[in-house]
């Protein structure tokens, strides 16, 4: 059963998904290890290891961040990168920091995406430490990247955008799909992300997918277990059953268990990126947590903020007349 998904890391709503298991396509070979545009390798380089302004100005200090914007330089990005995480994995950042970072983060991930020709600079200007998780979360933006080519959108969606439940609250819900179905939390949580922006994004897909994982109703009828579509606990156990059921929880079959959630290697590698910076880093969770909803246009990245809502189809330049983008 193909749908269209919303999601947040793909931010044009042009994936298909959560497949019925009686009419799948073949599942494919593991593809966790693959990148659509390759990063180098830049350890040979360098072996050393809605917001607002802030008052400190700007410096060459990876910690001082005037303003949350999109990096010019790579050397920009990488410092910008460097200052983002350090706040994203202080458990005693401010909460307000924390989503100043994570939204820093991801405009310099956004923009990683589409500069392959930054790529060495970037991961030779942030600690070694860090370039893992760069190099994960910038191949995972070009997985989503690819699935839309140049067919982009002239409108923005008829969706509302609403704050998500808390953090904490979602993790236990992932936390309690990994223990009861054996699907690893990280998984759960990125599909979660790339779906819907871990629930930010209210709104029908245009093949009727519904919920904080867009499940079909039909499919939902077989796994929802006569919970609610839309509420996060009944959907986020639904999809570690969905997943389970296709072998999911063996870490050999995960990769077709997403295929079959989605059907396209583009998705299965782009959540498998984001899942596997989570399982190196927990902490990384509350930086996509904070990661706004963007969507993909034929005029660029456009932000859909919190109270965004429209009950039909906006034409993208009028509302950039109305609204500033980062």
């Amino acid at each position: 059963m193909a749908r269209w998904a919303l999601g947040v890391a793909v931010a044009a709503a042009a994936l298909t998904g959560c497949t019925d298991p009686d009419g799948a396509a073949t599942q494919p070979p593991d593809a966790s290890g693959a990148d659509a545009s390759p990063i180098p390798n830049a350890d040979a380089t360098d072996a050393s290891p809605s917001p607002t302004v802030e008052a400190a100005p700007e410096t060459g200090e990876p910690d001082r961040i005037a303003a949350v914007r999109r990096p010019d330089t790579a050397r920009e990005a990488a410092r910008r990168l460097t200052w983002a995480q350090r706040v994203i994995d202080d458990p005693s950042a401010p909460p307000r920091a924390l989503v100043r970072a994570a939204r820093q983060q991801q405009l310099v991930y956004r923009e990683l995406g589409t500069r392959s020709r930054w790529d060495t600079a970037v991961l030779a200007g942030v600690p070694a430490a860090l370039r893992p998780q760069v190099r994960a979360n910038v191949a995972s933006r070009r997985e989503f990247r690819a699935l839309h080519g140049n067919d982009l959108a002239d409108t923005l969606p008829a969706w509302r955008i609403v704050a998500p439940a808390p953090a904490e609250e979602l993790l236990r819900y992932y936390r309690r799909g990994e223990q009861s179905y054996g699907i690893g939390w990280e998984y759960l949580a990125a599909i979660n992300l790339v779906e819907t922006a871990m629930g930010r994004i209210r709104g029908t897909s245009v093949a009727g997918a519904q919920g904080p994982m867009q499940f079909l109703p039909s499919t939902w009828a077989k796994w929802g277990r006569g919970g609610d579509i839309e509420d996060p606990r009944d959907a986020i156990q639904a999809a570690a059953r969905y997943l389970a059921h296709d072998g999911g929880a063996r870490p050999e079959r995960l990769a077709g268990a997403l295929f079959r959630y989605n059907n396209s290697l583009h998705y299965v590698r782009g959540v498998t990126h984001l899942a596997e910076v989570m399982e190196h880093d927990p902490r990384a969770f509350y930086g996509y947590y904070h990661w706004d909803v963007y969507y993909l246009t034929s005029q660029g990245d456009v932000r859909l903020p919190v109270g965004y809502e429209r009950k039909r189809p906006v034409p993208v330049e009028r509302w950039l007349a109305r609204h500033h983008q980062r």
